[in-house]
This record gives structure tokens, sequence and C-alpha cells, in this order.
């Protein structure tokens, strides 16, 4: 695991400086039914999106908080990186984009029957956001409604 000492002198001063903001998620969400019974969405922050979908605009101060759809039957391959950090490497998840949305696997627990199975549609956006405001008040409300309309009873959060 990288060390914040890693980093760029830049981004290690950003790190340390930053107001990180503190929320208080309980009483948070509890799963209510055995995995094997449950459908499952993903959210990720690794700027992914489709051929067709428009890129994420790394021009944006502060990060843009749009998102993009990502349906289930997406085929990894077709996913597009339009991340604004240069901060990771992202050879990672541009050689495997399991790494950071893993439908495959996750269609693997299905058929295996370890999980009931996948939501309709899984969420991306791009990560670094540095001003979350528009973040918290707007796009991820809409994507809270998305997966509760699609009866996703789980996320995984696959952070980048």
């Amino acid at each position: 695991m990288a060390k914040l000492s890693d980093l760029k002198l830049s981004y290690r001063i950003f790190m340390e400086t930053y107001r990180y903001r503190r929320f208080d998620w309980r009483p948070g969400a509890v799963l209510r039914k055995p995995l094997a019974q449950s459908r499952i969405a993903v959210v990720t922050t690794a700027g992914f999106h489709l051929t067709g979908q428009p890129p994420f605009d790394r021009g944006v101060h502060g990060g843009d908080v749009s998102f993009r759809e990502i349906p289930a039957a997406a085929h990894l391959a077709a996913l597009r990186i339009a991340h604004k950090s240069d901060a990771f490497d992202h050879a990672g998840i541009e050689q495997d984009a399991n790494l950071a949305l893993p439908l495959d696997r996750l269609r693997e627990l299905c058929a295996e029957g370890r999980l009931g199975g996948l939501a309709p549609r899984h969420f991306s956006f791009m990560g670094s956001i540095s001003a979350p405001a528009r973040l918290l008040g707007a796009s991820a409300p809409a994507v809270a409604a998305g997966l509760a309309s699609d009866g996703a009873d789980a996320v995984l959060l696959t952070p980048v």
C-alpha cells in the first residue's frame, strides 16, 4: 500500500492541508437478507464511461460531480477512463476493469449461487472530487434513488 510519503510533494501538501469533511453515517444500512438472495450494485469512482457516453470533464474546478450509468450487461472492454487524477497508476484498471468495477467477478458469483443477482445498472463517478457539495446535494441522492428503484439490496463501493 502506498504511503503519503510516496506521493509527489504537491500531492502530499494537498492531502495534508485539505479540509476533509466528516459525516456520521449512522444508523447506516443493514443487509436484511443473505447475499445469496440479494441484488448487488457497484458504485465506483474510477471515472469509467461507456464508449457512447460523454467522458467526465477533467477541466471542472473541484471535479466533475456527474455520474455515468453502466448497464449490468456491459462488456468491460467497452469502458473508457476519464479520471482527473494522475496521483495513481491507471495501468491496473486499464488492463482489468474488474479491479474497480468487478462485474465479471460478480456475474461468476451469481452463477455459483453466492449472490442473488445484479442490479440492472451500476454507477461510475470521477474520483478526486475536491469540492463535493454538489455531489452530496444532487448527484449522490440521485444515484441513491436509482439504486433503490433498481431494488439493490447491497452496494459495493470501489473507491479509486
